[in-house]
């Protein structure tokens, strides 16, 4: 199962990341965490030890130089355009609680689309995860679907874009869908997040016809608690989990429906 969760930002994607992450790992499955968010603190809402020493990805320089045969910093008319990954996730990856967790990182200079070698590696360790591992694989990404190219994006089995109340959010989740469908990724459902009231979740649902919604997180005023104690927000508050393992559930049928 692979799942990509995007949306405008601080609408919450990382707590649902975290939340199926740790839902799915419960389960018994392996999960794959990717932090692919510039503002990366998947790892703490994950509970992970020294969450601030995960060194990003892009950050593995003679790594990088090793796979792509090209130096990092420096003007590379050649490189290895796919360096292998394939054992990038257990010799790299931050474990625990059975969950295996990457943080990206960002290329200084330019965006994920740059031509370098940095990003040629981070380009195949995700094609990997999402074409060819079997494991689950959950993304948390930028507002946007940046890091997912055309070959890529064939892997996605479920695109959840995360809205809270506004219509800058809603504006948000139209623009993702549109440049999903661009490259191919069909299924797309929505998640409410951060629902205060009735007339909350009624206006997503009203303002969001052509979206399918998962489920609703209620607002949790714990979140500003965890971040300024620096601790996972589950820690806090364990009641903000059975609205996501609702969703994890839904979010199965819908995949295995799709594929049956």
């Amino acid at each position: 199962m692979k799942i990509a969760i995007t949306g405008k930002g601080g609408v919450g994607k990382t707590t649902l990341a975290a939340g199926l992450a740790s839902e799915f790992s419960r389960k018994g499955k392996k999960v794959f965490a990717i932090d692919a968010d510039p503002d990366a603190n998947l790892a703490l809402t994950l509970g992970f030890p020294n969450p601030s020493r995960i060194k990003p990805l892009i950050e593995l320089k003679e790594l990088i130089e090793e796979r792509t045969h090209a130096k990092v910093g420096r003007l590379n008319p050649y490189f290895k355009l796919n360096p292998r990954v394939d054992d990038i996730p257990e010799k790299y990856f931050a474990h625990h609680q059975g969950i295996h967790l990457a943080v990206m990182g960002t290329v200084r200079g330019g965006g994920f689309g740059c031509t370098c070698p940095e990003n040629a590696f981070l380009k195949a360790l995700l094609s990997h995860l999402m074409l060819e591992r079997k494991e689950v694989v959950i993304l948390d990404m930028e507002a946007g679907i940046e890091h997912l190219g055309r070959g890529t994006a064939r892997g996605v089995d479920q695109l959840m874009v995360v809205v809270e109340p506004g219509r800058r959010s809603v504006q948000t989740a139209y623009r993702i869908k549109d440049l999903a469908k661009d490259i191919g990724i069909e299924n797309i459902a929505a998640v409410g997040n951060k629902i205060r009231t009735d007339s909350d979740r009624e206006f997503l649902i009203t303002s969001m016809p052509d979206f399918q919604f998962l489920g609703f997180i209620p607002y949790e005023e714990k979140i500003v608690e965890a971040d300024l104690a620096n601790v996972s927000l589950f820690d806090l508050n364990k009641d903000i989990l059975p609205g996501i393992k609702k969703i994890a559930e839904k979010m199965e049928e819908k995949i295995e429906y799709g594929r049956g």
